[in-house]
């Protein structure tokens, strides 16, 4: 697999002309020039945000590989595994990767680590409204002046900025896009709980453990972090917390409704031990298990 540690690198592989500065690349992607790699998978040290319409092609990052797609914004971090080859445009393009060192010393360094979409699946890309198209292409269009200008010591504060626009734009766009997914598909709080119940009905649950954000999330086919986030937008909780949550009232109903001991309640839950359970049990209740037994009993 082939990784691509400078920008040159990226450019001279792929026979890109060669770079106006070495931490940043812009693409623009149509007819005559196309965004595919030259390698069938690759990583990188750069932050990737790509804007396609594509007709044909292979775009991958994540779990998911897909062939088409329209108007849509995606993002990759650096060591993701990447795959786009065979690209055909329906419309104009562009992608911009930036090396991680860009960030250096820079506030978005720390920023965007809150964005996390950068750990989406391709299928959870950003689909843009043409209004919304329009505002990121003028963005692009502002980094792109500056990057064929001649930079001076304030290019990078002036690129950087555009980019963080672009970031937190699409932050907003995709809270947009959740609820409009809540619109068409219903409540995922619903659906995930609906996981949780069928875990806990099976009767080899408890050689499966604790259910996970991961395992819920694959069973969603959805990323960790993306469900996570639609959850957020719907509940105001994570996925964790709302494990937990769940992990609780099951709890408190078998605390209420049978003679078994503190262990052997944790044991049925799928905890490997009793202290863990306790602790997770006090953090969200305020009392301990067997604070909140004796309290039912009196």
């Amino acid at each position: 697999m082939k990784h691509f540690s400078t920008i040159s690198d990226l450019h001279r592989v792929n026979n890109y002309p060669r770079p106006e500065n070495p931490m940043i690349s812009l693409i623009r992607c149509d007819k005559q020039t196309s965004c595919s790699i030259a390698a069938s998978e690759f990583t990188s040290d750069f932050f990737m945000i790509s804007f396609k319409k594509m007709k044909a092609g292979i775009y991958k990052y994540g779990r998911t590989k897909y062939d088409h797609d329209c108007g849509s914004l995606s993002f990759a971090s650096p060591r993701q595994v990447i795959e786009i080859r065979d690209v055909d445009m329906e419309e104009n393009g562009f992608v911009i990767y930036f090396h991680e060192d860009l960030l250096a010393g820079h506030p978005l360094h720390q920023e965007i680590r809150n964005f996390g979409y950068f750990d989406y699946d391709s299928h959870e890309a950003l689909h843009l409204s043409p209004k919304e198209e329009e505002i990121i292409y003028e963005l692009f269009q502002k980094i792109e002046l500056e990057y064929y200008n001649n930079q001076d010591e304030y290019s990078r504060a002036i690129m950087l900025g555009h980019i963080d626009s672009i970031l937190k734009y699409s932050q907003r766009y995709y809270k947009r896009q959740f609820i409009n997914r809540f619109d068409t598909s219903g409540k995922m709080i619903t659906r995930f709980n609906d996981i949780l119940l069928l875990h806990f009905s099976g009767k080899d649950f408890l050689a499966k453990g604790l259910p996970s954000v991961k395992f819920i999330a694959s069973s969603l086919n959805l990323s960790t972090r993306y469900l996570s986030d639609l959850l957020k937008q719907e509940t105001g909780k994570t996925a964790m917390e709302l494990i937990h949550i769940f992990l609780i009232s099951e709890a408190k109903n078998m605390l209420k409704g049978s003679d078994s001991n503190v262990s052997e309640i944790a044991y049925a839950l799928g905890f490997e031990n009793s202290p863990y359970f306790s602790r997770l049990f006090k953090r969200e209740v305020g009392m301990s298990p067997q604070q909140y037994k004796k309290h039912l009993l009196n």
